[in-house]
């Protein structure tokens, strides 16, 4: 974390940023989040993710006591007090403390400036592993606090040597713990478009690519089948998956379209500075 966060509706150290401990962010895992990049000071897609943070408060029914401007005032004064030139910005809204530890209730914004890490170059020379998991994530449409799965599941990953986790359920994946997912089949990519978070970084993908896009339900065994196959989010932009489980994708390598779509997005994103 960087020296200086927004709290309690103030500029204050990181160090003395608290929650009360009945909040339901902490007793119930009940809050929301959402989390960009500045690159060259500037955070990137900044309206998009203010749209979906701003979504997400309406949706889970927490009172959001800042307007849009006022957000992008803040974030761009945190960026500025923390000499954040390349980093990371967390925005969390807690449950709030409930009369009955319970129903949502006003909850408190914290938005925090962080340091950034990325997966190693060898990840994206030769690709991931990630391990199947049957589950949908909690109002998967929604960036909540709630991973508790996830960070339950994560020792088993290290034990197996795995990326993160592919959720399905039905025979139908959705996406991994923190990204979205892709597979590319005969030229073509597919996406799922059920039990998902609708990721800014997907978005640009999505917008950015030059081969047709399939937003549609997709099996697991279509995944297993891929010839090619890669997760997208804030953190690792896009990240090749060469094996699911035991099952090698594709030629075990990163596939051609995947690392063409990461040049362009690196493109794009030096455009935008």
């Amino acid at each position: 974390m960087k020296a200086f966060c927004f709290a309690d509706g103030k500029f204050v150290p990181t160090v003395d940023a608290t929650i009360h401990p009945t909040d339901l962010g902490l007793i119930r895992g009940y809050g929301i989040f959402d989390f960009f990049r500045t690159v060259n000071y500037q955070p990137l897609f900044l309206e998009d993710y203010l749209d979906r943070f701003i979504n997400s408060a309406a949706k889970t029914y927490l009172p959001l006591p800042y307007s849009r401007e006022q957000l992008r005032a803040i974030i761009r004064e945190l960026i500025e007090k923390n000499d954040l030139k390349q980093g990371g910005i967390r925005m969390v809204l807690s449950g709030g403390v409930s009369e009955n530890h319970f129903s949502p209730a006003q909850g408190k914004l914290f938005i925090f400036a962080e340091d950034l890490i990325f997966p190693s170059q060898e990840k994206y020379e030769k690709g991931i592993k990630l391990l199947s998991l049957e589950h949908v994530r909690p109002i998967a449409s929604i960036k909540t606090t709630n991973y508790a799965l996830a960070v339950w599941h994560s020792h088993i990953w290290k034990e197996q040597r795995a990326e993160d986790v592919l959720y399905h359920q039905n025979k139908y994946v959705s996406e991994s713990s923190r990204s979205n997912f892709f597979i590319v089949k005969n030229g073509e990519i597919i996406t799922p478009s059920e039990n998902i978070l609708l990721g800014i970084t997907r978005k640009n993908i999505i917008n950015l690519a030059p081969v047709p896009v399939h937003i549609r339900p997709l099996t697991l065994i279509e995944a297993l089948e891929a010839d090619e196959a890669f997760i997208t989010s804030t953190t690792k932009i896009l990240l090749p998956v060469t094996q699911i489980d035991e099952q090698k994708i594709g030629n075990g390598q990163p596939g051609p379209i995947s690392m063409d779509l990461l040049d362009r997005f690196k493109k794009l994103e030096s455009e935008l500075q």
